[in-house]
């Protein structure tokens, strides 16, 4: 959905862009409209345009505490992120995660996270096992290719490769009520 609406905001900038102006003009508009040029921050400027637009929102600014869980015909994957607890705002946010892919075919594990830009860095408790993952704002996605002590977080068969979790809630409470498919909850109390 994100690359439909950059291909469709491409469109809108190709079609309205600036009238009058030969084609061996690639002076960007804001230069030339004597505005500082956005800064280098690794996004693409039609990505760029896209936040600045509201069109989609820009994860480094959101907070990544919430819900995160799909249902599919396999079972369901769940995320939640929690804030540290009060008091002690400069430790890490804590997690818990689970991913099912059929019967008896699953993933689960818990610790702690870490927010890095567009990126959420998973340490996961008593495992080896840590994952850069993906922050968009509305979604968190790991990446296709996991490190071996990753597998051990999983049953025979099972994988976190790939793995996504949209977002449901924003809300620490939601996240914190949530539980896992055998019961108890899905983060982990500080």
């Amino acid at each position: 959905m994100r690359r439909a609406l950059l291909l469709l905001l491409a469109g809108l900038l190709t079609a309205c862009g600036p009238q009058g102006q030969g084609e061996g003009d690639r002076t960007p508009p804001a230069a030339r409209q004597g505005a500082a040029p956005a800064p280098a921050t690794g996004v693409n400027p039609l990505e760029r345009a896209a936040l600045a637009a509201g069109v989609v929102a820009d994860g480094q600014e959101l907070s990544p505490v919430g819900l995160y869980r799909q249902r599919h015909e396999a079972g369901r994957d769940s995320l939640c992120i929690l804030p540290p607890p009060k008091g002690k705002e400069g430790e890490p946010m804590r997690f818990g995660l689970e991913a099912s892919f059929g019967e008896n075919i699953e993933c689960h594990g818990q610790g702690d996270a870490k927010p890095s830009g567009d990126k959420l860095i998973l340490n996961f408790s008593r495992s080896a096992c840590l994952i850069v993952a993906r922050y968009e704002g509305d979604r968190i996605l790991l990446p296709g290719t996991l490190d071996i002590a990753c597998r051990k977080l999983c049953s025979e068969r099972g994988s976190l490769e790939g793995v996504s979790f949209p977002r449901v809630s924003r809300e620490a409470s939601v996240a914190a009520a949530a539980e896992a498919r055998g019961g108890g909850a899905l983060c982990p109390a500080a």
